[in-house]
């Protein structure tokens, strides 16, 4: 697990990455963190609500490949909570196919991009997603 946070008076917002290459982990969260976002990087997605309540994430940056829990399901496993269901998530993932890129659409998720990915492009879609999602109030709670 790396927090980092390069500018102290930015607030871009905060991010969590869960990512599983140690590599591409790195670099979204170098590159994330000079545009004065405040990351927390996971190599898995394991203790996903802890990690959520603990960070309180503006946005999730989610690869579908992991090692001990695959994004599809902690997209559902999201989507279901009262609390997080309508977190904003992007995914960065090596699946390129449509159905794979369908799936992930059918569970709520607000971008999709494919590895690899160019960082200003993932910037711009962070943007986005920040802005839209600031700008829609939350839907009401059940009784």
């Amino acid at each position: 697990m790396v927090t980092f946070s390069l500018r102290a008076g930015s607030r871009q917002g905060r991010i969590l990455v869960i990512e599983d290459d140690d590599a591409n982990r790195l670099v979204f969260t170098d590159y994330l963190t000079y545009a004065g976002f405040t990351i927390l990087a996971l190599a898995s997605g394991a203790n996903l609500k802890d990690h959520l309540r603990a960070f309180q994430p503006d946005l999730i940056l989610l690869d579908l490949g992991l090692p001990d829990i695959d994004g599809y399901s902690l997209l559902t496993t999201l989507r279901a909570s009262a609390e997080w269901g309508h977190m904003p998530v992007i995914v960065v993932s090596g699946y390129a196919f449509p159905a794979e890129q369908e799936r992930a659409q059918c569970l709520g998720i607000s971008r999709y991009l494919v590895k690899p990915v160019h960082l200003q492009e993932l910037i711009e879609a962070i943007q986005t997603v920040l802005r839209c999602h600031r700008a829609t109030p939350p839907p009401p709670e059940s009784p």
